[in-house]
């Protein structure tokens, strides 16, 4: 018992950073700069995970590597940049908290799984809780910041899928790393390119990178999958609901935001909604080879 209080507590911290990740992006890293944003998070973690997992591609997992480092980070972070400048955190945080119904939707319309009655009725759940809090919320809610969230679900299920299917041959904590260094080198000449030199470094924003690379993406993931080793899935999954939390009270309660009834409600909604369609699975939750990674994890991540 006191084991897995302990496992529960140290996976606990990786959906808090996660959660606390919209507030840091929103407040003190430049917000014009999304690509180095994403590329200056995804290189450093990789490189600090591949030198953990200690493992290098082989096969198909070259090319499966560049492909899901596209999509679940190259392409998947500089979205979730984008949202977390231009919406309110608190707003980004309930928006990308149906990310898990997403996913679910996109694995029934692209690989056949044909979800329960009970997850579909989570799905709707869960968007009619978004729907509320963002017509609850007082803040400006920009259309460029709601089709930054929508793509970075839309693109992140699209990762789901396929990584679900691509199971095989890769422990996941080498995966990740190999998908956050090829989208981190992806990223470095198209930040070059379009954005010019890096983005100046005073000491905030190089704690506020520290932070957004070493806590909530390569500790963070370290420690989300230590928690599937050794905890059940369904404690897992309800450790995750953590993230929306943490940025829902970060940006009410630093960032000066506004929580009324109904983003109140809304919030109880998506929570309610993600319960409802996280996927049924055994008692216990063992990682196998290869299984998906942790932008597409199940129990999955409700954001980054």
């Amino acid at each position: 018992m006191e084991g897995n209080l302990r496992w529960v507590l140290l996976t606990a911290l990786a959906p808090l950073a996660w959660g606390a990740n919209y507030y840091v992006t929103r407040a003190w890293l430049p917000p014009d700069q999304p690509l180095w944003g994403a590329a200056l998070r995804a290189l450093p973690a990789g490189l600090l995970l591949l030198a953990l997992a200690r493992r290098r591609p082989h096969g198909p997992w070259w090319w499966r590597s560049a492909l899901l480092g596209t999509l679940n980070t190259a392409v998947f972070f500089v979205l979730l940049y984008l949202a977390s400048q231009q919406l309110p955190t608190s707003t980004a945080a309930t928006v990308m908290a149906a990310s898990p119904l997403a996913m679910l939707l996109t694995a029934w319309a692209l690989a056949g799984q044909r979800p329960r009655r009970a997850h579909l009725a989570g799905a709707f759940v869960g968007l009619g809780g978004v729907a509320l809090m963002l017509l609850g919320s007082g803040a400006t809610v920009t259309a460029g910041g709601l089709a930054a969230s929508t793509a970075a679900m839309l693109v992140s299920s699209v990762g789901y899928v396929l990584a679900a299917r691509w199971r095989e041959g890769a422990d996941p904590l080498a995966a990740t790393s190999w998908q956050l260094t090829a989208g981190g080198l992806l990223l470095l000449p198209l930040a070059a390119a379009a954005e010019g030199p890096p983005p100046a470094m005073d000491a905030r924003v190089l704690l506020a990178f520290g932070y957004v690379t070493v806590v909530a993406t390569a500790l963070a993931f370290a420690l989300w999958f230590a928690g599937l080793r050794h905890l059940p899935a369904g404690t897992v999954g309800l450790l995750g609901l953590l993230n929306p939390l943490a940025g829902v009270l970060l940006g009410t309660a630093l960032g000066g935001e506004d929580l009324g009834a109904r983003q109140g409600a809304g919030l109880v909604l998506v929570l309610a909604g993600v319960l409802l369609g996280r996927p049924r699975g055994p008692a216990r939750n063992p990682v196998r080879p290869g299984a998906p990674q942790p932008d597409t994890p199940r129990p999955a991540r409700t954001g980054g």
